[in-house]
């Protein structure tokens, strides 16, 4: 019997990483967990912390490192403008240091390596939907270009080390993601509106509600992700990964209260700057290319997601 491949996840403690190095792990590959903990969990990775092909680094992805791998996964980064607002230098770090890190590793290891970028790198949109030849309309001074323009120098790093060094890259254009494991504290729209609804607080939305997001469920992204990675290196993407239908912020309150058994409340506060106004993936790529399209839609992930929340603020509450 062959070794099992060794991939590389960087961010692996993370919502997505864990759900990745969950993914991994089933199907029979040796999985190595980067992570600092800014905003990754131990509790995430709990549920396979012991399998015998799971090792655990603990180490900030802007620090090098030398590893024997065939494959990264390069998802460390905060996701959420909470987040990577808080020390915004650290997040370009993160971006740029982080992406020629392991770069530079697979290069010397001749290893694949793919990059979770994301649909910010469209900034607020002129074009609706956004397909990947679109250049974006991106503020590059504002409270988001720390992880915008980040998102897009790495995308710039990657391509470079393909031209020049000949390295097999995978550029992945994430869309909204929610689901399990997500940071109760994280400030994005799906985590925010689930934890108010089931603490009985008025849902918080930011402008009149009409903005527009196209919600993509974890384990949808992850069977993108990986279908990706296993294309011919002749693909390099970038590829959009992402639920195209969409949905006002407030429909997407509206089915939180419906879900949650909850009286509908709402209070408005004003929309942060730059903050898009419409977010929606043409996914044709995606379809001709991977054979992926998302299978669950936003009811379904919804109620997985919320039965997540009640049991992290039962537990919580408890102790």
């Amino acid at each position: 019997m062959t070794k099992p491949q060794k991939i590389l996840v960087t961010g692996g403690a993370g919502f997505l990483g864990s759900h990745l190095c969950e993914k991994l792990l089933q199907q029979g590959y040796s999985v190595l967990c980067l992570d600092n903990f800014f905003t990754g969990s131990k509790d995430n990775i709990l549920p396979f912390i012991d399998h015998p092909l799971f090792q655990l680094i603990e180490q900030d992805v802007c620090q090098r490192i030398d590893l024997d791998i065939d494959a990264i996964y390069n998802l460390a980064c905060p996701a959420s403008p909470i987040h990577y607002q808080y020390d915004p230098v650290k997040t370009i770090k993160t971006n740029v240091h982080g992406a020629i890190n392991m770069l530079e590793l697979a290069h010397a290891k001749k290893a694949i390596i793919l990059q979770a970028s994301t649909s910010e790198v469209y900034g607020d949109p002129h074009q609706h939907p956004q397909t990947e030849t679109y250049w974006g309309n991106v503020n590059p001074i504002g409270i988001r270009s720390c992880y915008d323009e980040g998102k897009r120098c790495a995308e710039t790093l990657f391509f470079d080390f393909h031209r020049q060094f000949g390295l097999p890259i995978k550029v992945a254009r994430i869309f909204n993601t929610y689901g399990p494991r997500m940071h109760p504290n994280d400030g994005r729209v799906v985590s925010n509106f689930i934890v108010q609804a089931l603490k009985n607080e008025a849902i918080t939305i930011y402008g009149d509600g009409t903005q527009t997001r196209s919600f993509c469920f974890v384990d949808d992204l992850i069977e993108g992700l990986i279908s990706l990675m296993n294309t011919t290196k002749e693909l390099t993407g970038p590829i959009n990964i992402g639920n195209p239908n969409e949905f006002t912020i407030l429909q997407l309150a509206e089915l939180v209260f419906e879900l949650t058994g909850k009286k509908p409340n709402l209070v408005f506060h004003p929309l942060p700057g730059d903050d898009p106004k419409q977010r929606k993936p043409d996914i044709a790529l995606a379809k001709s290319q991977l054979g992926w399209e998302p299978k669950i839609q936003l009811k379904e992930g919804l109620k997985a997601t919320i039965d997540y929340f009640d049991k992290c603020l039962s537990s919580s509450s408890k102790g």
